[in-house]
């Protein structure tokens, strides 16, 4: 395939293309400049999206503003990259006859429904998002215009909502690897194996995280004693943290199901925890050490 992957200087947009170039002529578009990047441009400028959009079967739209933005960024340019941007992207796609998008969404965009109190949030692609900042609202209607473009024009849509992926202490990205984490290389092979599903003009959602070891019915005990219900369901990550002198959660707030990818995409999260472990070990940057007490000097 033919495939045009937007945002590709930003990390997941960078292992889609190192995923997908061995086997695909890939063209990737940033508007900053990187190893990865093809047409530097903005994805809000016509010509370039005409260009880009050039000879392709399928895009992978990952370009958009983030979490870190909000406050930052004024709410209008949330509207124009995350919203205006995807709508002149499905209207580029149409205009060239590509039959595919995939779609990198969000599990933040859930808001309050995976933030209950005193319970824990189990959450599926039919838990309904409850918004809170403008980075969920604009994800939440980039997913609703693309499903429009679904329904009114047969594109094909595929929409994967990726959990926690960013480098973050190894203790809390150990254990968010089993309820609500993901290893970015496991969500570039979610992306593949979407583009892979072709020939119907539906649209998709998925929940992309890694593979979870807990049950419904641990919720209720997740929240109230998240130790003891690890040393039932991950016994090797428990006996991990007691070598390392690292303390287990005392609760998990939410699980992020992803059994319909792994069902559907015949998808399997292969980085776990014990990936976090073997890439703090080895000085990977992914992976932020612990960091030590500060002394106060005299």
């Amino acid at each position: 395939m033919h495939i045009l992957i937007t945002g590709t200087a930003g990390r997941i947009g960078r292992a889609i293309h190192v995923r997908l170039s061995p086997f695909h002529t890939v063209v990737g578009l940033d508007k900053s400049p990187a190893s990865t990047v093809d047409i530097v441009g903005d994805i809000s400028n016509d010509d370039t999206m005409r260009e880009a959009c050039k000879g392709a079967d399928a895009i992978v739209h990952t370009a958009a503003l983030h979490a870190p933005h909000v406050e930052i960024v004024p709410d209008a340019e949330f509207e124009r990259i995350n919203v205006e941007a995807t709508e002149r992207l499905i209207q580029c796609a149409l205009a060239n006859n590509i039959k595919h998008i995939v779609f990198t969404s969000t599990t933040a965009l859930y808001g309050s429904a995976s933030r209950l109190h005193g319970k824990v949030a189990w959450i599926d692609e039919y838990t309904v998002p409850q918004p809170i900042s403008i980075y969920h609202r604009t994800k939440i209607r980039a997913e609703a215009a693309l499903e429009r473009a679904s329904r009114e024009y047969g594109l094909q849509v595929s929409i994967l909502r990726m959990s926690r992926c960013f480098p973050e202490p190894a203790p809390e990205m150990a254990w968010y690897r089993l309820s609500r984490g993901v290893d970015a290389r496991d969500v570039a092979e979610a992306h593949a194996l979407a583009l892979e599903k072709t020939g119907n003009s539906s649209c998709e959602t998925y929940i992309v995280s890694g593979n979870t070891p807990f049950l419904q019915e641990d919720c209720a005990e997740l929240w109230r004693d998240a130790a003891s219900v690890l040393q039932q369901r991950a016994p090797d990550l428990v006996q991990d943290f007691m070598r390392r002198s690292w303390d287990l959660p005392t609760n998990i707030d939410r699980v992020y199901d992803s059994t319909k990818a792994q069902r559907e995409l015949a998808w399997k999260p292969r980085y776990g925890y014990e990936e976090v472990l073997s890439m703090l070990d080895a000085g990977h940057s992914e992976v932020l050490p612990v960091k030590r007490s500060v002394s106060n000097y005299q």
